[in-house]
């Protein structure tokens, strides 16, 4: 059985490009990872691996052997996965990134009901808008909204988040009510990320210049700008729900309203995730299945 020492670790290398990365990866130290390498290559005779200050890279050898393990591993992984599943028992910490109102009133509440299901597991959010590498960050799974930009991630789909234009009453009342995105540029506007918004205009997407009154790039700032009188903001519907419920902001543009974006899970690859983690992402998928539907 000594002859299967290494193998995770050398391929965690292989697949993140280093060994400090296939540690955290791993949750084991970057000493431990280099000594199960070396340690296999001692056994098996070969150089897998050519270190550099700055690179890690396959030999010819490596690559080779490594496309042979892969599949090993894999399978070895789903049986753990099996046997875990069966057992029901999961242990252990997650750590999740996100940011938003979304992440602050429908994520956490996700995530305390999971908690819910299995106390020993240990659930760190991290609300923090920097757009974090998880490898780097130990970031189990980051919650992403819009288009993704790292290639190199997994992603799964979360919800769809069709947008909506809000003012409050008070605002309205004192600047009149804008009948069409064209109106916005002498309307003061709450601004997230970008002073053009895209709206729906006789089927087709276009893109309405806005006159910037206040900016910020967290929703509940915005929402409480509008809530106030400041303006006008245009974001996810869910980021309005209980402001419409108490009259505090009321909906406008309706025709207009654009399709919105899409929140994903994003995570590195998968091979090496923890059951706990994978439990969590299907948790989340399966919780957020009906958003928006009833």
């Amino acid at each position: 059985m000594d002859s299967f020492e290494g193998i995770i670790e050398f391929a965690a290398v292989a697949e993140t490009g280093g060994f400090s990365s296939a540690a955290k990866q791993l949750g084991c130290s970057t000493s431990h990872v280099s000594r199960q390498v070396s340690r296999l290559e001692e056994r098996l005779g070969s150089a897998l691996l050519v270190r550099s200050t700055r690179l890690v890279s396959l030999t010819d050898s490596g690559n080779a052997y490594y496309q042979q393990v892969k599949e090993l591993i894999v399978g070895l992984e789903q049986a753990n996965d099996t046997l875990s599943a069966t057992q029901q028992h999961l242990s252990g910490n997650i750590k999740v990134s996100a940011a938003g109102g979304f992440a602050e009133h429908y994520l956490a509440p996700a995530l305390m009901e999971f908690a819910a299901l299995y106390p020993d597991v240990t659930v760190e959010i991290d609300l923090n808008s920097r757009l974090v590498n998880l490898i780097e960050d130990g970031v189990d799974f980051a919650i992403r909204y819009g288009e993704l930009s790292d290639s190199s991630l997994i992603a799964r789909k979360l919800i769809s988040r069709p947008l909506m234009a809000v003012a409050s009453p008070s605002y309205l009342e004192k600047n009149g009510t804008p009948k069409h995105p064209v109106h916005l540029k002498h309307h003061d506007c709450l601004v997230a990320n970008k002073d053009s918004w895209e709206f729906i205009v006789d089927g087709k997407k276009e893109f309405a210049s806005v006159n910037r009154r206040w900016k910020s790039n967290n929703a509940n700032v915005i929402l409480e700008a509008c809530i106030r009188g400041l303006g006008i903001a245009y974001m996810p519907k869910s980021t309005f729900e209980q402001a419409l419920e108490n009259k505090q902001v009321q909906p406008i543009l309706e025709p207009f309203w654009g399709q919105g974006t899409n929140s994903w899970i994003v995570y590195p690859n998968k091979r090496f995730m923890p059951v706990r983690v994978r439990a969590a992402i299907d948790f989340l998928v399966d919780y957020f299945a009906k958003w928006g539907k009833s």
